[in-house]
């Protein structure tokens, strides 16, 4: 059986989850409970079989059960495409994430390589009204579950900005110091600037390809001031052009750190911005469900999809919408809710579990 999905996951120590063990089939998984028993917490650790911080972006100190803190580990069986890989992430004592992919040491990147996993949570839901970074990191993880080597050049570029920064606001003129360090920004830059715009152009195409209920955001790449220099020798020229300018500064002005991800819902012609709170919703999960369906295509299996209180600003038709959306994708999509009546739509095609919380620890039980 082909796809991309998890059939166990193995909790220990892990945020307000003592022990917890769930057997999966490759369907849907629903899981209610109330408020704060754990729920969020068992996509955080979905989360953390793709590169990066997870959907919490917290430290791996944080995620230790309280008040031990003696560590945490998550494991899973990870079904991709045709080959089955054992999984286990992990730290000791607030020390940095270890991973093993199938016995054997790996990097967060190689988890990119086996695993696809895009969230939708609910501090996403004023993405389009707040600042630039939360849009660039929701392009970024979307261009990163097509390019997983974007998160590299990602990483590559942050390191090499924040040495130049630190020239800067440090007021060192000489411009040796600067040579090697703007190359490495303009050859990493370039990267991600094309990178992004290679996914854009995938969402664009899975967006119109696809009937769908839920509303076509027409989507751009937009530069705080100016136009983003697209080739390493273009941007390597703006940095050299730029040093007097950012010396004033103190910090880099030029780059893909100053784009932007703009939307307009394309059927009213209204930017995101001005949408209403249910329509800006409406637009998070049309791009995530194009993300998916562009995935399908170019991975070979839809990705693994966590929706917390999905159900918030989605009246039930589109609620129900979403759930049909989901099963013709054949994606497992981790969900969560109040209450087992916000699946009614889906429960015969999903697993359902039920989180409940028992002087502070979580407690996962089938239904």
């Amino acid at each position: 059986m082909s796809g991309l999905f998890l059939t166990e996951l193995i909790l220990s120590h892990f945020r307000s989850h003592r022990s917890g063990r769930m057997e999966l089939d490759g369907r849907p998984v629903a899981l209610h409970g109330p408020n704060g028993a754990g729920k969020t917490n068992l996509l955080e650790a979905v989360s953390l079989f793709s590169p990066g911080r997870g959907l919490r972006r917290a430290s791996a100190a944080e995620m230790a059960r309280r008040p031990e803190s003696l560590g945490w580990k998550v494991s899973a069986t990870l079904r991709s495409l045709y080959q089955l890989h054992e999984v286990e992430i992990w730290s000791e004592e607030g020390a940095s994430r270890q991973v093993n992919i199938d016995s054997k040491p790996a990097t967060q990147l190689a988890l990119g390589r086996i695993a696809r996993v895009l969230w939708l949570i609910p501090a996403m839901d004023r993405l389009w009204i707040e600042g630039a970074d939360g849009r660039r990191r929701f392009l970024d993880r979307m261009t990163m579950s097509f390019i997983p080597d974007h998160a590299d050049a990602s990483l590559t570029y942050e390191k090499a900005m924040r040495e130049r920064n630190r020239l800067l606001k440090d007021q060192v003129r000489d411009t040796h110091w600067y040579g090697a360090i703007e190359a490495q920004m303009a050859r990493a830059g370039a990267a991600i600037h094309a990178n992004r715009l290679a996914a854009l152009n995938q969402l664009r195409t899975a967006q119109h390809q696809a009937e769908t209920a839920f509303p076509t955001a027409e989507l751009d790449l937009q530069q705080t001031e100016g136009e983003m220099p697209e080739s390493e020798g273009d941007l390597l020229d703006a940095l050299r052009e730029s040093r007097f300018r950012d010396l004033a500064a103190g910090r880099s002005l030029v780059g893909p750190h100053r784009s932007d991800l703009y939307a307009v819902y394309a059927a009213k012609g209204v930017p995101a911005s001005d949408c209403s709170t249910g329509e800006q919703k409406a637009l998070l999960v049309s791009l995530i469900l194009a993300n998916g369906r562009a995935l399908a295509q170019d991975f070979g299996a839809p990705p693994l999809l966590l929706l917390d209180e999905v159900a918030a600003h989605l009246d039930a038709g589109r609620r129900a919408a979403l759930y049909d959306e989901i099963c013709a994708l054949g994606a497992q999509a981790w969900m969560t809710g109040t209450g087992p009546e916000l699946f009614d739509s889906i429960s015969d095609r999903a697993q359902m579990f039920e989180v409940t919380e028992d002087a502070g620890t979580s407690l996962i039980s089938a239904q």
